[in-house]
């Protein structure tokens, strides 16, 4: 998250349809709190709460755009949540997109405190796949800090894509903090290593030849390990391959392999196949080996602190990003 790729348009505030209303309707609450002498309530608003940051590169197709925006602003209304933050996930964040790759947005939300308080709780995923090019997938954020403690590192990487429909950037800069307070490093590691000899092993075909996409499924998890032993007092990789082969100290016939091949993906569909070129055969089968920090345990002590620190910060979300029910017409007019 140092910097914004080229091609992106950043917009600070306001910058997305379905977080239209927040401004309305908080002057309206504002003004309510100081006429009555209460101190002023932070509000939530309909989608997103706070100084909200939309980067998205010029190459997305805005009608493609404008109908995740309209998902969101459905999900928002529909399920009662705030979404703190809405990003690209898969290979378009990842810098190896095809021409056909679909989106896959992803997004962390917030429910009602009286949600949170409820004796049954309310599945916390929402999924929205209204076609074969849109994948729009959320998880509350209960299953986001759970998982994270747990090692996985998937709502590490939603906060660090280069591609965000709206990001709070408060609550990501918090979230990320939790992060490399809390994250496992050993746990991490387990998660790219896990995940990069499941797509290894299922990508050969007869002939030498394998799915391009699953050959880059199995190269950007060998990196990540690569840089996570690389820079052993680090917990977050980066996001994109590009950063990876950058920060990597790879050989230059492993970057010209791995820069041919995004290029070829990029004008290939999105399963076709291709030669694995040897240069990389050797890496990915070299790094997704078992390292003895993999093995590294926690002890008692530090998975309570780390279950403390993860309560703490969903309380304080809880607090200032909880959906709110907009005031009703009859309200606005008090």
């Amino acid at each position: 998250m140092a910097g914004r790729p080229a091609g992106l348009t950043a917009r600070t505030g306001g910058g997305c349809a379905w977080a239209g209303r927040i401004a309305q309707i908080e002057s309206i609450r504002v003004r309510r709190a100081s006429e009555s002498g209460r101190t002023r309530v932070k509000f939530a608003g309909a989608a997103v709460y706070g100084r909200h940051v939309r980067t998205i590169p010029d190459t997305f197709d805005r009608h493609s755009v404008a109908a995740i925006d309209a998902l969101l602003a459905s999900i928002a209304a529909q399920e009662r949540v705030t979404i703190p933050f809405a990003v690209e996930s898969g290979s378009r964040a990842w810098g190896f997109p095809s021409p056909d790759s679909d989106y896959d947005c992803r997004f962390v939300y917030v429910r009602s405190v009286e949600d949170y308080l409820s004796p049954w709780p309310v599945r916390d995923v929402i999924e929205r796949v209204p076609d074969a090019v849109l994948d729009v997938n959320g998880w509350d954020l209960t299953k986001a800090l759970q998982l994270l403690v747990k090692g996985n590192a998937v709502v590490i990487e939603w906060m660090c894509s280069p591609v965000a429909y709206a990001r709070d950037v408060a609550f990501v800069d918090e979230l990320l903090a939790l992060a490399g307070r809390i994250g496992d490093r050993a746990l991490i590691g387990r998660h790219y290593l896990n995940v990069g000899r499941r797509q290894w092993e299922r990508s050969h075909i007869d002939g030498g030849a394998m799915h391009l996409k699953r050959l880059f499924y199995a190269l950007r998890p060998a990196l990540a390990l690569r840089w996570l032993d690389m820079h052993p007092e680090q917990i977050v990789p980066p996001m994109t391959l590009a950063a990876l082969v950058e920060q990597t100290a790879l050989p230059a016939s492993v970057v010209e392999a791995t820069n041919d091949l995004v290029a070829l993906k990029s004008m290939t569909r999105e399963l076709g196949r291709g030669v694995v070129p040897p240069v990389l055969r050797v890496l990915i089968e070299a790094e997704l080996q078992d390292l003895p920090w993999l093995g590294r345990r926690r002890t008692a002590a530090e998975r309570a602190d780390a279950h403390d620190a993860a309560a703490e910060f969903f309380r304080r979300a809880v607090r200032t990003h909880a959906w709110v029910d907009a005031p009703s017409d009859a309200e606005c007019l008090d």
